[in-house]
């Protein structure tokens, strides 16, 4: 990257330091195959490429086509007139969705769960969302694209056209954990004819609320080179470009190249019209708009560690969604934001889905 440095972003309640929380992933990880199963009890795993209609002629110059991890379950392949429901997973900041499927040993975990009758058998899918700026926010944008049409209409139509699902709202569920958690939330919100099923683990970003930097004096900039290879690929810099993403998504702007979006700050002023956009986005200012829809839920769930800097905010939301009647369950735990992410995948969200999605049809229609 050229010499400089990244702009005085305005603070943001929580939200940058949990996106970059998400940098413990970039420890190794090692998957195990479970050797206990026979070959008939285990899943297989296909890596397709999704093409995005909805983040074609994106300002980033991000791909639209999306690698995509798929996993059908062991019955998949002996019994073809069987349809399946479809739990859909929004992986978090600064990584892309294969370090959250070997994290979670998805297939392993999948496996091991349906073999012991604790979980229906389900079709999972992981798309990447691995961006430029490190994260899409799952948020429709001209400068990262329209991601959140792309998760409830590109892909969604995608794998119904491809894979035997169960094709309504009955048979899908999403899920999603930090950035993923809020893109849960957010598309959730506006979706319900696609999902029948929310689970939010310790999301990010509920509320946005940015105020001036304190110590920063005028002339702090925002880098222009933030394109350079290094930003998708040297992570050292993470913590300092965790807010790239929300201002990409959520503050973008078709006329300020090279970045494509405006900053909190100009001219060392701090930009309360820019600040605006961010509240807009926060899902604790969006809840009330969506009341009818939240209402249409099956099943909506939400979880967060009690070390987690983002308890506060998701018990907000927990609050918010008691005041307005809408049925859910929140659940907090022993950790912070990123030691349990495997084991709740195990013990609480896949059955949590196989709970309250459709079970398989035994027809394709």
């Amino acid at each position: 990257m050229k010499s400089g440095y990244l702009s005085a972003f305005a603070k943001l309640a929580l939200s940058a330091s949990a996106l970059a929380a998400a940098v413990l992933f970039w420890l190794p990880v090692t998957r195990a195959a479970d050797s206990n199963l026979s070959a008939g009890r285990k899943g297989t795993v296909e890596h397709i490429k999704v093409h995005g209609k909805s983040l074609e002629g994106n300002l980033e110059g991000d791909s639209a086509d999306r690698d995509v991890f798929v996993y059908l379950p062991p019955s998949y392949s002996r019994e073809p007139n069987r349809r399946y429901p479809v739990v859909y997973f929004l992986h978090g900041y600064g990584v892309e969705a294969e370090r959250y499927w070997n994290l979670m040993a998805v297939p392993e975990t999948a496996d091991r769960l349906s073999a012991a009758g604790t979980t229906h058998e389900m079709i999972l899918v992981h798309p990447d969302a691995f961006t430029v700026y490190n994260g899409s926010m799952y948020s429709n944008s001209p400068t990262t694209g329209d991601w959140e049409d792309y998760i409830a209409q590109d892909l969604v139509s995608y794998i119904d056209g491809h894979y035997r699902t169960i094709r309504d709202r009955s048979g899908r569920g999403l899920a999603g954990h930090s950035m993923g958690g809020y893109g849960t939330v957010r598309i959730g919100m506006k979706h319900p004819e696609v999902f029948s099923g929310l689970y939010a683990m310790s999301s990010c970003c509920l509320m946005n609320n940015p105020r001036p930097a304190e110590g920063r004096g005028p002339g702090a900039r925002l880098n222009a080179d933030t394109k350079a290879p290094e930003t998708k690929q040297g992570r050292g810099n993470i913590f300092a470009k965790a807010p790239l993403p929300q201002a990409a998504a959520w503050a973008p702007d078709p006329m300020n190249p090279p970045q494509f979006f405006d900053s909190l700050e100009k001219d060392g002023q701090f930009q309360p019209m820019v600040a605006a956009r961010y509240v807009a986005n926060s899902p604790l200012v969006m809840v009330d708009q969506y009341v009818p829809n939240l209402k249409r839920y099956r099943a909506i769930a939400m979880d967060v560690g009690l070390q987690d800097t983002l308890l506060s905010s998701n018990k907000d939301l927990d609050q918010a969604l008691a005041r307005l009647g809408i049925t859910h369950s929140f659940e907090t735990y022993e950790g912070d934001h990123m030691n349990h992410v495997k084991d709740r995948f195990e013990t609480k969200v896949l059955p949590f889905f196989s709970e309250n999605l459709a079970a398989s049809s035994g027809r394709v229609h």
